[in-house]
């Protein structure tokens, strides 16, 4: 089965489930990654992200009930998940612009959000620069903060974990006192000891935790030292890895077509429905390649895979 019937199995799961509570993890399994991935995924893909198509599917789904089916506003609410009539009515008029109430009045409109089918289109026009490599398992040093489940608000918060490395301060120390930036900073590159050249640089690593679909984000660096109060040590598997080589790593989405996440978004629509590969795990790495100019560094993205 290819990437794009997978995730067009997805969405067939997801329909014959919108009454019931979706579980994200078994639609995930569907297209043989975790959830946090799937959402990622599927918000690069789709240009809208999981929760808030699942959210207008439902609200399309009650607009027909409410306006041919006749169904009690009550009723339709607690079909759809909503034990609060007040919260359905306000996610309703979010989408629909009027009251459940009205949806019988003369004249009034209303929006549908049909069911997303994917489709292999052909693209193209920008060329994607990519090698296969098979590397040993990697020791790393560094600092991580938990994500949440949600993968907007996870880029977010890797975002900021970022900021505090950079401008804003760092994380805490085992005390729960702030660290002086400059303190992880030297320590980050002070472990930098590695004599491997391709090894240089920041990983930002995003690791699933216990294959329990929660993830760390992780600042770190290849290193032999041993660890300290402020840097925690990850082992990077051994894997096959599909390495896509960018620049801007910190430019926003469309400001580069290099950028990380413009890239991320064409690796995922473009490059992995026709590559012959699938995601092996749940891990995603990041090399930013040593640079004096942060604001346009060069980066690697790594992506786990194996073949179909």
């Amino acid at each position: 089965m290819d990437w794009i019937e997978r995730l067009n199995k997805a969405i067939a799961y997801m329909e014959e489930h919108m009454t019931e509570g979706i579980d994200y993890v078994q639609v995930a399994k569907i297209t043989h990654c975790s959830s946090y991935h799937f959402q990622r995924m599927f918000a690069y893909i789709a240009g809208v992200p999981l929760s808030e198509y699942i959210r207008r599917r439902k609200m399309s789904l009650a607009a027909v009930d409410l306006q041919v089916g006749g169904e009690k506003i009550i009723d339709v609410a607690l079909k759809y998940g909503y034990t609060s009539p007040t919260a359905f009515n306000r996610t309703f008029q979010s989408i629909h612009g009027i009251a459940p109430s009205r949806v019988k009045e003369k004249g009034v409109s209303l929006k549908s959000y049909p069911p997303i089918s994917f489709k292999l289109i052909a693209k193209g026009v920008e060329e994607m620069e990519f090698r296969i490599e098979q590397k040993d398992a990697i020791r790393v040093l560094g600092v991580s903060t938990p994500l949440s489940s949600d993968a907007t608000k996870a880029y977010e918060e890797a975002e900021a974990l970022w900021g505090k490395m950079l401008t804003e301060g760092a994380p805490k120390d085992a005390n729960g006192d702030l660290l002086d930036i400059g303190t992880v900073w030297k320590e980050l590159n002070a472990a930098c000891n590695t004599k491997l050249p391709e090894l240089e640089g920041f990983f930002g690593i995003e690791i699933e935790r216990d294959e329990s679909s929660e993830y760390n984000y992780m600042i770190a660096v290849a290193s032999t030292l041993p660890e300290s109060d402020n840097l925690k040590e990850y082992i990077i598997p051994a894997h096959t890895w599909a390495v896509f080589p960018g620049k801007n790593f910190f430019a926003d989405e469309y400001a580069d077509a290099e950028s990380s996440i413009k890239m991320e978004e064409r690796l995922y629509s473009e490059w992995l429905p026709t590559s012959g590969y699938e995601i092996a795990d749940g891990l995603d790495v990041c090399l930013i390649l040593p640079t004096e100019d942060l604001e346009n560094a060069p980066f690697e993205r790594w992506i786990p895979i194996k073949k179909r």
